[in-house]
């Protein structure tokens, strides 16, 4: 798809009985952080401020002006075994979204941002009905579940991919595709400040940045409830490990909140950890993953987006993820790559560890940690292999998906405008 510059008059043509409508979907924090710019940057548009957006989306998207009718945490499970659960109350959104927007909430277009469990199912309904479909982040095909691109080919008028190999796939299977960059690697500098962020850390924490000596490691155990649940004890019990190990190390982990609801699980096992350890220093904060992962040495973290975030950052990291066992059975039998973690799928190799499933255990994510801290010379190579990475996703990202809607708009409304 070559993007062309936009005429905005064509857009809000006079004799055109209402205003331009763009639907969009975001089932969980990552997709609220990755649509957050392309509703910024379609606000920036000439002539788009008119443009009624509404759907699902989270407190980044509100923000922009996105009216959300549904809370976006009934969408945010992972797993098979926790979207069972979930799974009337995720079944009941999708019939009230799909009725309303095949009605009185029809759109010109709609945006699926990620979640395609939920969104291609609603995808194949608009579609059917006349209404244009985009998707914007590709369901892992590469990694698992080929299968599914027939339903995307049924399902997604065009989709907008945030890895460069993606386009490739998808033009086999005769599915539009625009490589479109992913917005973190545009959002994140190339080059890092560790002593400002650790300054800036120091500020949150009222500490002086002296108090902030030492190796600085950060914890990142999910956004999830779920994840909370089966990750971050054993991230615990491994920083308790670490500091025994480094006595004289002074080391500080420091955990970024990914959300308000998660504070108090965090802040208990945080207190049992003290409880058995008084000279731990594990510090909470409200988010602030970003300076966080710029003010450390090494990353402890879970299998996810923010892997990707944290390679951006250039650091060293031990990817981990734990789930039921039914659930993990499941997803190794439709895997098609020894990997999970981003990083390591993006290089085409283990350039960092992942310790997943029986071989999380907290022993073994410290050893893995403490291999980073002692290799010096091996950190610095993979800075070089992340610095190439950093490169080839650095897209105006958000403009790019913006430009896609208005024109999906354009063409629309000049064909029901006939």
């Amino acid at each position: 798809m070559i993007l062309l510059p936009l005429q905005p008059a064509a857009l809000f043509d006079s004799d055109w009985s209402a205003l331009p409508k763009l639907a969009c979907v975001a089932g969980e924090p990552s997709g609220d952080l990755l649509a957050a710019p392309v509703l910024s940057a379609l606000n920036q548009i000439p002539d788009m401020s008119d443009l009624e957006i509404y759907g699902i989306g989270g407190p980044r998207m509100q923000a922009e002006g996105m009216r959300s009718n549904w809370p976006m945490e009934t969408l945010s499970v992972r797993g098979y075994v926790e979207a069972i659960r979930q799974l009337p109350a995720i079944l009941k959104v999708r019939r009230q979204l799909i009725a309303n927007l095949l009605n009185e909430g029809r759109p010109d277009v709609y945006l699926g941002i990620d979640a395609p469990d939920f969104n291609l199912g609603i995808e194949l309904q608009l579609r059917k009905a006349g209404i244009p479909t985009l998707h914007f982040v590709s369901p892992s095909i590469w990694a698992w579940r080929g299968g599914r691109i027939k339903k995307i080919a049924q399902a997604v008028e065009r989709m907008l991919c945030i890895f460069p190999f993606e386009t490739e796939i998808y033009e086999r299977a005769g599915v539009a595709a625009t490589y479109v960059g992913h917005p973190l690697a545009s959002d994140i500098p190339c080059e890092s400040n560790m002593t400002l962020a650790r300054e800036r850390i120091a500020d949150i924490l009222s500490i002086t940045p002296a108090e902030l000596g030492g190796k600085v490691i950060a914890v990142l155990p999910g956004s999830r409830g779920s994840e909370i649940e089966h990750i971050a004890p054993i991230f615990f019990d491994a920083m308790a490990i670490l500091t025994n190990r480094l006595p004289g190390e002074k080391l500080q982990f420091l955990i970024p909140v990914a959300t308000p609801r998660l504070r108090e699980p965090l802040e208990q096992l945080l207190q049992k950890a003290k409880n058995l350890n008084p000279d731990i220093q594990i510090h909470l904060l409200g988010g602030e993953a970003d300076v966080v992962l710029e003010a450390s040495d090494v990353v402890l973290i879970a299998s996810g987006t923010a892997t990707l975030q944290a390679a951006l950052w250039k650091k060293p990291m031990v990817i981990s993820y734990k789930v039921p066992w039914l659930t993990a059975q499941i997803m190794k039998r439709q895997g098609y790559l020894p990997y999970v973690g981003l990083p390591n799928i993006l290089c085409g190799e283990f350039v960092v560890p992942e310790l997943l499933q029986d071989d999380a255990t907290p022993e073994n994510l410290a050893n893995a940690v403490l291999d980073w801290l002692n290799s010096p010379v091996k950190v610095s190579q993979l800075q070089e292999r992340f610095a190439k990475m950093h490169e080839s996703l650095r897209r105006p990202t958000g403009l790019l998906v913006a430009q896609a809607v208005a024109q999906t708009i354009d063409i629309q409304r000049r064909k029901t405008s006939v």
